[in-house]
């Protein structure tokens, strides 16, 4: 297996896929056609040159991920959108009447455009900032907290951290557990296989069709799931070192600890999706086994709508020729 380079994330009935600085997003539309776009990226900050320097890129990536991956979901959701149909009528029927250009004159049109896309970088930036918040609480307050109840049973650094490590696990896991159970996460999970069965197809030199890539695996190495795991992992590692007491100066290490562990996290990530190392392979196996919860099997149709957004960004016979002819 080689690693191709080419990444993604499942939409709402849909599939996105980046490669360097384009990405792509397909989704298959309620009335069955495909609808996509096809667009450059900009990193937070606008410089690629930190993203280039090994345990340094790791915390920027993850940001660029984090806001890249809302944007498109954001996207997406907006096909599936109840619409008030009185509003849409009266729309149509304005605009039958007077024409488009006499609703609004170009400049008008303009500064609307400028606000809604303002609105729309707030409303991004908002969410980010209140996923970020809901992570720390939930993976960092809340075990610091509860552990903190059972200091008199448990004193040493190494029995605290794994402790902490275990209530983060229960946590994650049983969050994807919980979610994996309804019925429109399931079929997120289900194109979120097909984005692996893509990725997965091209990367064993076959030719990407929805027969080979139904027979790929809907697992991978490098996949978000695997980082989020191996960074809870390493956190415990990391933890061992931290103070113990008082509980605020815990949390707050903990906070200033993170980028740290996201670069360790993303370094093993990328290794890992190019390595066949028993040692690393070994070190993948949780995330690999972490993904039967967060990948479905995907139809026909969902590995279409993969194919689509894959072929888009990245020419595969021509990688596919320079790797393995």
């Amino acid at each position: 297996m080689k690693n191709s380079g080419i990444g993604g994330q499942a939409l709402m009935e849909g599939v996105m896929m980046r490669n360097g600085g384009e990405y792509a997003c397909s989704v298959r539309k309620p009335d069955g056609e495909i609808a996509q776009i096809k667009e450059k990226y900009k990193n937070i900050g606008g410089s690629d040159r930190l993203r280039k320097i090994p345990f340094v890129r790791g915390p920027l990536i993850f940001l660029d991920s984090m806001k890249l991956g809302m944007s498109t979901l954001t996207w997406s959701a907006s096909f599936f959108e109840e619409e008030d149909p009185s509003a849409a009528a009266g729309e149509a029927a304005a605009q039958d009447e007077m024409g488009a250009d006499d609703i609004a004159p170009d400049d008008t049109k303009a500064d609307a455009g400028k606000k809604s896309s303002a609105g729309e970088k707030f409303v991004l930036g908002a969410t980010m900032v209140f996923a970020l918040a809901l992570a720390v609480g939930l993976f960092i307050v809340l075990p610091t907290v509860l552990v903190k109840l059972l200091r008199r049973v448990i004193s040493s650094g190494i029995g605290i951290s794994l402790l902490e490590g275990l209530i983060r696990m229960v946590i994650f896991v049983g969050y994807l557990a919980l979610i994996a159970q309804m019925k429109d996460i399931k079929r997120v999970f289900m194109y979120h296989g097909a984005e692996h069965k893509c990725i997965n197809c091209i990367e064993h030199g076959l030719p990407l069709t929805v027969e080979n890539a139904a027979k790929s695996s809907r697992f991978h190495k490098r996949c978000g799931t695997s980082f989020i795991l191996f960074s809870l992992l390493v956190s415990i590692f990391v933890g061992i070192f931290l103070p113990k007491e008082p509980v605020l100066l815990r949390i707050g290490t903990k906070l200033l600890a993170l980028p740290v562990i996201l670069s360790l996290s993303y370094e093993f990530i990328r290794l890992a999706g190019s390595s066949e190392n028993p040692v690393v392979s070994a070190l993948s196996k949780p995330g690999l086994w972490l993904q039967r919860l967060t990948t479905r099997e995907p139809d026909e149709s969902m590995l279409e709508v993969g194919i689509a957004s894959t072929e888009a960004v990245f020419d595969w016979e021509t990688w596919e020729k320079e790797n393995f002819d």
